[in-house]
């Protein structure tokens, strides 16, 4: 189902080093300042619950086979969806979440090979179909990404070898060409500044008269 509700529920996804949570804070600083009601989070690890299992799933200690990887991301989800988005759709608040059920499509159907149909159910039955009304990717190649990551503090998936992340950042690819209504990329390559700003376009265009964000632009 998609959000039909007084708020907006919005996915920001992306391969590792594409800066989505850098974009996301300088974002949220602004929103803070025009008054917008919303909500920062991530996925996994938006609950008190998720934080758990996160640890659990980005620990490079720990020897998690891909249906493990797959069904703990599908439990965070069913929790974060219930406890802590659908809430806040129903006020009014415009939802600002680090990936969602696309990071598992790309990272464990196109990365890990798992069957996409088994995702797409699994994740409906996590989040009761709800669905992003916009999703923008932060496309960013591979090898560049990665070499943006702090060295020595590569959690379990940054540690992947990098056919892996091509087939991630493929996925996501062919996810967004899927579906485009939906899918609005970014190139992450860019400076910083000029990423936000492409950012704050598309929300604003996107979002602007239903959350007056006439000041986004500003």
């Amino acid at each position: 189902m998609a959000t039909s509700f007084s708020g907006s529920f919005i996915t920001l996804e992306g391969p590792e080093g594409a800066g989505k949570t850098t974009q996301l804070k300088l974002l949220s600083k602004q929103l803070d300042q025009l008054g917008c009601k919303h909500i920062v989070t991530r996925d996994p690890g938006g609950t008190s619950l998720g934080k758990q299992i996160r640890r659990i799933l980005l620990n490079p200690e720990n020897p998690v086979t891909p249906m493990t990887e797959l069904l703990l991301y599908q439990a965070d989800r069913a929790q974060h969806v219930d406890e802590l988005i659908l809430p806040a759709l129903k006020s009014g608040t415009l939802v600002l979440c680090d990936r969602y059920v696309d990071s598992t499509l790309a990272y464990q159907g196109y990365g890990r090979g798992i069957d996409l149909e088994l995702i797409n159910t699994l994740s409906k039955m996590a989040t009761g179909g709800l669905t992003p009304e916009l999703t923008i990717l932060f496309d960013i190649d591979s090898s560049a990404g990665l070499g943006r990551l702090h060295p020595g503090g590569h959690d379990r998936l940054e540690r992947e070898a990098i056919e892996f992340h091509h087939k991630v950042r493929d996925g996501y690819h062919k996810l967004a060409k899927q579906n485009p209504e939906r899918w609005m990329i970014v190139d992450a390559s860019k400076p910083l500044t000029v990423v936000q700003e492409d950012l704050r376009k598309i929300l604003f265009e996107r979002l602007g008269e239903k959350h007056k964000l006439a000041g986004l632009m500003d």
